[in-house]
């Protein structure tokens, strides 16, 4: 069957489909999946296919199962996003306590000493590329310099955070 041919299964059994896709997800995903479905159909690469429905039902399978997986990940991401940080507890502060302030700022203080002693000009780029947003090849015309070069001065940084890391893990 055609990519036309299968286009005409999925209008025949649009029905049965999205039947089948309330039965695997919630009605509101089941209308974008079946729209995913039909975007499949419709631009599907594959050669004749022998059993157009069964096909279908395949995708709406696999495309209901990804959503799933997507919304368990996002869940489970929230929940330790929550945890790690904390609930909010009515008439308690959200505001770190001061002991993780003074941690906080004595690391900074510690990533700033080991940025600067890599040099200037790396300390620079580092900063452009990872703080700014700045891509790299903007960065060496900035500086009118390779793009090899800003490479290995982002590579300098990294290994010397990466030595700072381990480090710390080390004590």
């Amino acid at each position: 069957m055609t990519a036309n041919g299968l286009e005409a299964v999925f209008l025949l059994n649009r029905d049965k489909l999205l039947q089948f896709l309330r039965s695997l997800a919630r009605a509101d995903d089941a209308e974008d999946l079946l729209q995913e479905l039909w975007l499949r159909a419709t631009t599907v690469e594959a050669g004749p296919v022998a059993k157009p429905l069964s096909y279908l039902y395949r995708i709406a399978h696999n495309l209901a199962l990804e959503r799933y997986r997507q919304t368990v990940r996002a869940q489970r991401r929230d929940q330790d996003w929550n945890e790690s940080v904390g609930e909010t507890v009515p008439g308690v502060s959200d505001a770190p306590s001061v002991e993780r302030v003074l941690v906080a700022r004595e690391r900074l203080r510690i990533v700033e000493a080991v940025l600067a002693q890599q040099g200037e000009r790396a300390a620079f780029v580092f900063r452009r590329y990872r703080l700014e947003g700045h891509s790299q090849r903007d960065i060496a015309a900035e500086l009118g310099i390779s793009l090899s070069a800003v490479e290995k001065d982002l590579q300098k940084v990294y290994n010397a955070m990466i030595a700072l890391r381990r480090q710390d893990y080390a004590e």
